[in-house]
């Protein structure tokens, strides 16, 4: 089996696929997002395309408990997407998460490119899931 130049995929797939969402702005302004699942910063483009990229990197909340999953997917099973994905579960402090994050992207040679987007994704969620604390502490003033 053959498989198609992520290039090629992504000329096919800029200008009008189901995960597209624009935006227009004033005059001729317009920002076009995605909704794709592995795209880390939902910006239209070829750089952050979950469809057109064999190499992706995904951050998202885990269901039931307080983590983040971390999720890359492999080059070699791209026929099979339940399959495709290598998903890691973190739930330890930020900088740990953090550290651990740039070793899987970075360190690999996986996709050096997307780490500063991959850690602002990280915050943004681990901020998420902090539990804030009940109410303002009260002093007790007695005189």
């Amino acid at each position: 089996m053959t498989t198609v130049p992520g290039q090629l995929v992504w000329e096919i797939v800029k200008r009008n696929n189901c995960f597209l969402v624009k935006q227009f702005g004033r005059c001729n302004a317009k920002v076009q997002f995605s909704k794709e699942s592995n795209n880390l910063c939902n910006l239209n483009s070829y750089k952050h395309s979950g469809l057109a990229n064999k190499k992706t990197v995904t951050i998202q909340v885990a269901d039931k408990e307080q983590g983040v999953v971390l999720g890359t997917t492999k080059t070699k099973k791209q026929n099979k997407p339940k399959l495709s994905v290598n998903k890691s579960v973190l739930k330890k402090e930020f900088p740990r998460m953090a550290k651990a994050v740039a070793n899987q992207v970075v360190d690999n040679y996986y996709r050096p490119d997307l780490k500063k987007a991959a850690l602002a994704r990280l915050s943004v969620i681990s901020k998420g899931l902090r539990v804030s604390k009940s109410g303002p502490k009260r002093r007790n003033r007695q005189a």
